[in-house]
């Protein structure tokens, strides 16, 4: 049995799909019972907290591997009590930006730290590090629901974003391969790409001419106050802020996916027609 926390996310949903179709028994972490049919057939939910580690023991009854998320509050906590029942194999999903060890940045430490408590816990484990995802696009989709011009911030990145479903397959084929314990995975897309691109390529899919207008940084932070943490805000402009110590080269094709999967990782044009519905439907 293999547990995935985050189950019906965008990575954890594909992963748990991967899983079953392929037969493997999985058991999808929940923090509410989901809907009906929100989850493949074949998947067990549980419901448990990642934050509330006394939570997780039920779902782990003769769990072999775990997928777990980052950040929580307690992930010593969370990662003894899988220890504690026997997990043979945990997988980690971090992100690029820990090799720059950026303690000051939020979404960095929270990231380092999660590796961190990984790699200290007495499993075996492997470390995931993808780049943005190209899932990122739905904050979209509001814009979209009222016209056909999309105002963004940071104009001027290119990057190489990984679709979920590329993220979904190695995890899968990490949890179910020994070959890959111990090891790290900086995963990508297979070519950068400036957010005008992007909605280039999702116009084409949704049969629209979209136009992107990019902010200003000032403007960019003005939007984004309210709608996050401050400490979270910053930690985007450390990244992509012109002019930043600390930025984040996003535009690096990464080679993790042909690693595992033996395959190059899937084009942003593919993810825009497998979702296309999704921005057309008010109720996805």
């Amino acid at each position: 049995m293999i547990l995935v926390s985050g189950a019906t996310g965008n990575v954890g949903g594909e992963l748990v799909a991967a899983l079953a179709r392929e037969g493997r028994p999985v058991r999808a972490l929940v923090r509410s019972e989901p809907a009906p049919g929100r989850l493949p057939e074949g998947a067990e939910p549980v419901v448990g907290d990642l934050n509330d580690p006394a939570s997780l023991r039920p779902a782990l009854d003769g769990v072999r591997g775990a997928f777990l998320l980052p950040g929580y509050a307690d992930m010593p906590g969370a990662l003894a009590e899988l220890r504690a029942a026997g997990v043979a194999h945990v997988v980690l999903l971090s992100s690029i930006s820990v090799p720059d060890g950026d303690l000051g940045n939020a979404v960095s430490r929270f990231m380092i730290r999660s590796e961190e408590a990984v790699r200290e816990a007495d499993l075996p484990w492997t470390i995931l590090r993808p780049s943005g995802f190209m899932s990122n696009t739905f904050q979209w989709k509001g814009q979209l629901a009222a016209g056909d011009v999309v105002e963004d911030a940071f104009g001027d990145v290119a990057i190489a974003s990984v679709d979920p479903y590329d993220i979904g397959a190695v995890a899968a084929r990490v949890l179910l391969d020994k070959e890959h314990v111990g090891q790290t995975y900086a995963l990508s897309g297979p070519r950068a790409l400036l957010p005008a691109d992007r909605l280039r390529l999702l116009g084409e899919a949704l049969g629209r001419e979209l136009t992107f207008v990019g902010l200003s940084d000032a403007e960019a932070r003005r939007r984004m106050d309210g709608t996050m943490p401050e400490e979270y805000v910053e930690a985007f402009f450390r990244y992509y802020g012109q002019g930043s110590e600390h930025a984040l080269d996003d535009s690096v094709v990464r080679p993790g996916v042909r690693q595992v999967l033996g395959r190059g990782p899937r084009e942003f044009a593919q993810w825009a027609r497998a979702h296309a519905g999704e921005f057309t439907d008010p109720k996805a």
